[in-house]
C-alpha cells in the first residue's frame, strides 16, 4: 500500500521509493517486482548521463483504478490516525480546491450510502455450494 501510494504521488525510481518506504533494496526490489507482474505497476526505462539504464516504476490503468479505495483508506486515516493539527497531506480538486472524498452509491446515483443501505446477493460467477 506504501508503494501504491507513493507512485500515486509521483514516486517513480527505486531510490526514491527506498528513502520513502525504508525498506531493505531485497524486500523494496520484490514487492516492485510483484506489483509489476500483477500489472499494477509498469517499467519505463530511463538513462541519466554518464550511468547505466534503469527502469522507472509507472502506474498502468489497472493501478490507477485503485485510487479511489487508496482514497477511501486516506480519508479512514485522517479521521482515525491523523495528527491533532490535522492530516500531513490533502488531495484536493485541481479545478475548484475543495477537498477529494471517496463514497459509496449505487449505479442509480442514490448516495451516499451506509452499509445497511447495501444488501449481497450471489455474482455471475458464484458456485452452488456442496
Amino acid at each position: 500500500m506504501l508503494l501504491l501510494r507513493d507512485a500515486m504521488n509521483g514516486v517513480r525510481r527505486f531510490d526514491d521509493f527506498r528513502r520513502h518506504v525504508g525498506l531493505s533494496e531485497a524486500v523494496l526490489a520484490d514487492r516492485l517486482r510483484k506489483l509489476v507482474a500483477a500489472g499494477i505497476l509498469e517499467t519505463v526505462a530511463y538513462r541519466e548521463p554518464g550511468s547505466r539504464t534503469r527502469n522507472e516504476y509507472r502506474l498502468t490503468r489497472k493501478g490507477w483504478d485503485l485510487w479511489p479505495a487508496m482514497i477511501a483508506l486516506k480519508q479512514w486515516g485522517d479521521r482515525y490516525t491523523a495528527d491533532p493539527e490535522g492530516p500531513p497531506l490533502a488531495v484536493h480538486h485541481a479545478e475548484c480546491g475543495e477537498d477529494v472524498r471517496a463514497v459509496v452509491v449505487c449505479g442509480e446515483g442514490h448516495g451516499p450510502l451506509t452499509p445497511p443501505e447495501a444488501g449481497l446477493r450471489p455474482g455471475p460467477s458464484a458456485r452452488p455450494v456442496g
